[in-house]
């Protein structure tokens, strides 16, 4: 299957997005040209990861008839100095918060996700590192 988006140029460093028949703006800060009137590219990229990797955990933890918990799916990357400018050391922490949440199976399916179900994290794993960690009520596990 083909992925397929299409961007149209507005102006300035404008354009509008269209992804699976939803648009959304895109553009480049102030000092080089941009309005501020959406997101950066390149950042999009880690809210796919997040995105990608957060269903994959959600849809897992379903299967395993976990419930009843909150989930925040927070990406950090470095970034080079030298053009092209790319992420490196990419952290994904998922977030939990709930009563008597099985850590064992947390894990798992963060585990599944990561190796076996996020395209994002493979392809970006072809080129740098992704790491996650798993903090439940406040406190890595």
């Amino acid at each position: 299957m083909k992925a397929q988006t299409k961007l149209q140029w507005l102006n300035g460093m404008t354009f509008d997005a269209e992804l699976n028949g939803h648009h959304f703006i895109v553009d480049a800060e102030e000092r080089v040209g941009g309005r501020d009137l959406g997101p950066r590219p390149k950042g999009l990229v880690l809210s796919a990861l997040a995105g990608c990797t957060g269903m994959d955990v959600v849809s897992i933890l379903k299967k395993m008839k976990i419930e009843n918990y909150e989930l925040i799916v927070n990406v950090e990357a470095d970034q080079t100095t030298e053009h092209p400018k790319v992420y490196q050391n990419i952290v994904v922490k998922f977030l939990f918060t709930g009563e008597n949440l099985p850590v064992e199976k947390l894990k798992r399916a963060v585990e599944l996700s990561e190796t076996r179900y996020c395209g994002v994290t493979a392809m970006l794993k072809k080129s740098t590192s992704v790491t996650s960690k798993i903090i439940l009520n406040g406190e890595e596990v």
